[in-house]
């Protein structure tokens, strides 16, 4: 067997979180987060998954996130020891309610962005790497208590401005980011993940999806900010990443296990392809959620992308410029690219006019269907079809999110003309022989209608 020998410029490192590390819950100007509201004990799962409504502090309970392991007071110390023993990099977080103590002041808490300048200096003057997360489960209590946390747009305001706060203050320390630690985890934990707290009579599910639309949208402001301020930043997302398995062969268990995998995976399509897939459609119905975010998705996630990008979105949307895309890299696929402003090419408007008008058409097509009668296997082909379109609206352009090297994202963006032709040749040609084969249904029905009146 070989040796393998790690490339020199391997980032191998360690990782804490502010919430879980520092301590020091209430010095520095810090503001209360909903992390300090978490007991430890019997209490702790109730609060965990939103079940009080109004968590306050309690006499004779205690609480981890105030002490933590006294990061802010020995970080030097520590960063020492990491250095001792080689780490090339260190992920750590930012207490957004360290920086902003009630979440919506117009200036931040000088005390918190000292603090986190001197751990950033300590880290370089050791050559260590910082690996920031703008947020890691925690949000101020001020935004939970006056505005419901993430149930509101308010609360969006408020975290780009605490992001762009990150990215000035920062820049030049700090090169790797990640917007949202496990950003998906308001499904599993909604007030340890999010702040989310159920009030009497919610409909808990639609309060959990207007929340994560509104957690996508500042993940997506926040990484247009940091390309604003630094186009050398790097950002990503982590995903709460577990995988569900059948509890049986049985086609029902095999299918919740499909629906589960698709409940996490709903978090990384957005942010890479920035919109969301078909089957969040199916999801939100059936969990019997009425979400505003359907109605006005492409609109938002496009325009809060448009500049920093999450990867690739529609054919007009895809990322924008190519000069100034070199370095960019599978960091950026997961949480904000750069790359290809593909409405420069003539050839492209024109396609996304006939993809518009192709899903005009389509919705006029199944409303037909459902005021005619068809044979089962007409059926079969106007099943095939629907599929098939669905299919082509939700991922035409998935496999773009896998490129690494500008010099292939130029010649993709060549072949993709002739892509998209094809596919709007054969998705037509599709239409068409369904419609011919419907209206020779309807020519039998009607003469059979007058055979049988004769």
């Amino acid at each position: 067997m070989s040796d393998y020998k790690l490339p020199e410029n391997f980032l191998w490192g360690a990782a804490i979180a502010a919430n879980q590390a520092e301590g020091a819950y209430n010095e520095g100007g810090r503001g209360l987060s909903n992390i300090d509201m978490m007991p430890h004990g019997v209490h702790r799962m109730e609060v965990k998954l939103g079940g009080t409504p109004h968590p306050t502090l309690q006499a004779g309970e205690y609480y981890p996130s105030h002490t933590g392991v006294d990061f802010y007071h020995h970080y030097k110390e520590d960063i020492a020891l990491m250095a001792e023993l080689g780490l090339k990099v260190f992920r750590t977080s930012i207490s957004w309610s360290r920086l902003y103590p009630h979440g919506d002041e117009r200036t931040p808490n000088p005390e918190g962005v000292a603090f986190y300048r001197n751990v950033f200096q300590e880290c370089r003057k050791y050559g260590i790497e910082p690996l920031v997360t703008l947020c890691h489960f925690d949000i101020p209590m001020g935004l939970v208590e006056q505005y419901g946390s993430w149930r509101s747009r308010k609360t969006l305001e408020c975290f780009a401005r605490y992001a762009e706060t990150c990215f000035k203050e920062y820049s030049g320390l700090v090169h790797y980011w990640l917007t949202f630690n496990e950003i998906n985890i308001l499904l599993h934990s909604p007030f340890s993940g999010a702040g989310i707290a159920f009030q009497e009579g919610e409909n808990r599910s639609q309060v959990i999806y207007q929340a994560a639309h509104h957690v996508l949208l500042a993940s997506a402001t926040a990484t247009r900010l940091a390309h604003q301020y630094d186009p050398a930043n790097q950002v990503g997302c982590m995903l709460a990443g577990g995988s569900f398995y059948p509890y049986s062969c049985n086609p029902e268990d095999v299918w919740e296990s499909v629906q589960k995998e698709q409940e996490n995976l709903l978090f990384i399509d957005v942010q890479v392809r920035g919109r969301y897939p078909g089957y969040a459609r199916k999801l939100f119905a059936e969990s019997e959620s009425r979400i505003a975010a359907l109605k006005v998705q492409k609109r938002e996630l496009l325009e809060a992308i448009n500049a920093g990008k999450t990867a690739l979105h529609t054919v007009n949307e895809v990322l924008e410029t190519l000069d100034n895309a070199e370095g960019w890299s599978t960091w950026d696929v997961m949480g904000g690219g750069l790359g290809v402003d593909l409405a420069k090419y003539a050839e492209l408007d024109d396609a996304q006019e006939q993809i518009e008008q192709l899903q005009v058409e389509l919705r006029r097509f199944k409303t037909e269907l459902a005021d005619v009668e068809i044979t089962a296997d007409l059926q079969v082909t106007v099943d095939s079809f629907l599929k098939f379109a669905d299919f082509f609206f939700d991922g035409l352009f998935a496999d773009w999110a896998v490129l690494d090297h500008i010099n292939q994202a130029q010649s993709r963006v060549e072949n993709t003309k002739g892509q998209i032709k094809r596919v709007l040749a054969l998705l037509k040609k599709m239409r068409e022989d369904v419609d011919v084969q419907i209206a020779d249904e309807k020519e039998k029905q009607e003469q059979l209608a007058v055979e049988t009146e004769l």
